[in-house]
């Protein structure tokens, strides 16, 4: 399997999320660039952490213009599987593929630590090795991470059982203590916690594996379509 990781002026988690995937799961892995009009051969995508553009505007707002998101559109259009990490996830909102905003942080401070985390589905190419319940441990590093959505679109999250994983100790004010979310699709993630720095017994935690596990699984299963030119 061949992971994508994009890199945007400002990231600074795309060397984390490669090392994570290459040297800690054996996969292959190579950086895509901001300007790029196609994906390659790519099976998956990580939109992973950072400031892209400095965050001006607001977090992700520059960033869904890049030409390179068109293609993410479009594999993901096609079933590609999308991981969207911290500023990653904030880019996947702004550009419409996962609903709802994030906004500063309740105690309007950047949050750095490891925090709790329950997985509320295996029903997604992201957790089917997980179990429901299961609890996790993933570092946050944020300022902007409060999701937030009205409450239609809380409601549906739930009722379609698209709501990923869940703080079990809010940091950040997050609306019903939402961590990470699916697409309607299933095949879009994001999250604001940062499970590719919890890969390494060195780190401190391995389970960000099991999410990146996940992802491998499912591709082996199921052939992600290619599209010409992407």
């Amino acid at each position: 399997m061949k992971f994508g990781v994009v890199v945007f002026p400002g990231s600074n988690c795309d060397h984390d999320a490669w090392f994570a995937v290459s040297n800690n799961l054996g996969q292959k892995a190579e950086f895509i660039w901001h300007d790029a009009t196609s994906l390659g051969d790519v099976d998956a995508v990580i939109l992973p952490g950072g400031f892209a553009y400095g965050d001006y505007l607001r977090c992700g707002a520059i960033a869904k213009f890049s030409p390179v998101m068109q293609s993410v559109r479009k594999f993901a259009a096609s079933g590609g599987l999308v991981l969207g990490i911290c500023n990653g996830f904030q880019i996947l909102v702004e550009s419409g593929l996962l609903p709802g905003a994030l906004v500063r942080n309740r105690g309007l401070k950047f949050i750095c630590k490891p925090v709790p985390l329950r997985v509320e589905t295996t029903h997604s190419p992201f957790t089917a090795e997980a179990v429901k319940g299961q609890r996790l441990t993933f570092p946050i590093a944020h300022g902007e991470g409060c999701y937030i959505a009205d409450d239609r679109t809380l409601d549906q999250l739930e009722a379609e059982d698209r709501v990923v994983l869940r703080y079990l100790d809010n940091p950040n004010g997050s609306m019903r203590d939402i961590a990470g979310i699916l697409s309607e699709g299933r095949n879009v993630m994001g999250l604001m916690p940062h499970p590719e720095r919890a890969t390494d017994p060195l780190m401190g935690s391995t389970d960000g594996l099991v999410i990146f596990r996940s992802m491998v699984s499912a591709v082996a299963q199921v052939a992600v379509p290619v599209l010409s030119g992407r």
